[in-house]
């Protein structure tokens, strides 16, 4: 390849101030993750314990209608169960009972916490202890909270995946872990680049089903796909596996990054190494080079949604040409991002946390030409002048590994092109 990749700053953010926020906040609460966990997991069951709020939330997000079949379901608690007049223990039971009767496929039920069983302090984590031994081996029964006080909707699948690290067999093989849910088409083409390398020893968390044979140990090294697992990374490593730190896969520069990192890892030889990524690394960039056309020159200001914010940013300032005014996120762990903080050049306000008024103040003060958040902020900020980018379509589509880049960056470019044809019609 003629092209090389732009040198990194001479110094990047990861040591930069962080502005740190603590104030109101809004998000999608962490049961939306079980849309794309659902989907995910062939074999796996999840039932929230929660309102007719959380079915009403599920069902909207998921487009399913009432007929289908899908791997999600709330067991609703009623007036009787909030007020304590009824065993909300031995009612769960029944529900779980019922469920597997019905649907024999089942081979993993999360019990999934909402805002209201965690109000009235029901007991999960025993009810999972309890049923797990009353259906093993046939199912496992996990738990883990998807209530959105204090947190943000991707946590619900760190949680999800954090609750099955412990459980899983130990093994002392050598092998390479990649952590994070991603569609079955983005790891098919990740799996093939690593294979082509020669890695074969590669599982997945998850799984797409629960006989896949996964276990950790000490000789298993794991590689983060998405940025917002650090209970995960922290499970993991209490397991006796370690991380491998490296920028995430978006876009080129990015996925040549991480497979970088694992294949120095595994001892790839540098040849080899160009032999495999010397082709997609030139589709991804002319994909990306496409959508750059409209983002070049153009600002973008981050507010913290997902906790993707500071990889996309990397990918937009390095790869599209865009200066990025500020970049929010929920959380920041600097063992996970870190590599990205240190390729993202001194520039943008780097923010931890959400205080949403005073972040709509600085937002409105910069003016920038696109700003990311979530849906509840983009209608009124649309209202205002400003081009906006929905945060949770960045965790529902494809996004990761190179031939999905052009793709990527497509999805800056669509609002700006958007704003762009408006202002040219009103001018009409």
């Amino acid at each position: 390849m003629t092209r090389q990749d732009p040198p990194p700053p001479t110094s990047g953010c990861r040591d930069a101030p962080v502005l740190k926020e603590r104030g109101q906040h809004e998000v999608f609460c962490g049961l939306t993750g079980i849309i794309w966990l659902h989907r995910k997991m062939q074999d796996a069951f999840f039932l929230v314990v929660g309102s007719r709020t959380c079915a009403h939330l599920l069902q909207s997000a998921a487009g399913v209608m009432i007929f289908a079949e899908p791997r999600f379901g709330t067991a609703i608690l009623e007036e009787t169960d909030l007020a304590g007049l009824a065993d909300a223990q031995d009612e769960l039971e029944r529900e779980v009972d019922r469920l597997l009767s019905r649907r024999p496929d089942i081979r993993q039920l999360f019990l999934v916490g909402s805002c209201p069983s965690e109000v009235i302090k029901l007991d999960l984590a025993r009810a999972a202890e309890r049923l797990s031994g009353k259906h093993s081996p046939h199912v496992r029964v996990l738990n883990y909270s998807g209530s959105g006080i204090e947190t943000t909707f991707t946590e619900g699948e760190d949680a999800c995946l954090a609750s099955m690290v412990p459980g899983l067999p130990e093994t002392d093989d050598r092998q390479l872990l990649l952590v994070g849910a991603l569609p079955d088409v983005v790891e098919d083409q990740a799996l093939s680049l690593l294979a082509e390398l020669g890695i074969e020893a590669v599982r997945t968390l998850p799984a797409r089903r629960a006989d896949t044979g996964l276990a950790v140990g000490p000789n298993t090294v794991f590689a983060l796909t998405q940025p917002f697992l650090g209970g995960t990374h922290a499970a993991l490593e209490r397991r006796g596996a370690r991380h491998l730190p490296a920028p995430f896969p978006f876009g080129e520069e990015g996925t040549t990054a991480w497979l970088r990192a694992v294949a120095q890892e595994f001892g790839v030889d540098a040849s080899r190494f160009v032999a495999v990524t010397d082709a997609p690394r030139a589709r991804a960039r002319r994909a990306v080079a496409k959508a750059a056309e409209t983002l070049n020159g153009k600002s973008i200001f981050f507010f913290p949604d997902s906790q993707l914010e500071i990889p996309l940013a990397r990918f937009l300032t390095r790869e599209c040409g865009m200066e990025a005014i500020e970049v929010g996120s929920p959380f920041i762990h600097k063992a996970i991002a870190g590599p990205d903080l240190d390729l993202l050049a001194p520039g943008p306000v780097i923010s931890e946390g959400q205080d949403v008024e005073s972040q709509l103040d600085r937002c409105r003060s910069a003016s920038p030409d696109l700003t990311v958040c979530g849906l509840g902020l983009a209608n009124p900020l649309e209202a205002e002048g400003l081009a906006t980018k929905w945060a949770i379509e960045l965790v529902f589509t494809p996004v990761h590994f190179y031939e999905q880049a052009g793709d990527l960056a497509a999805l800056f470019a669509r609002p700006l092109r958007r704003r762009a044809a408006l202002r040219l019609e009103a001018a009409e």
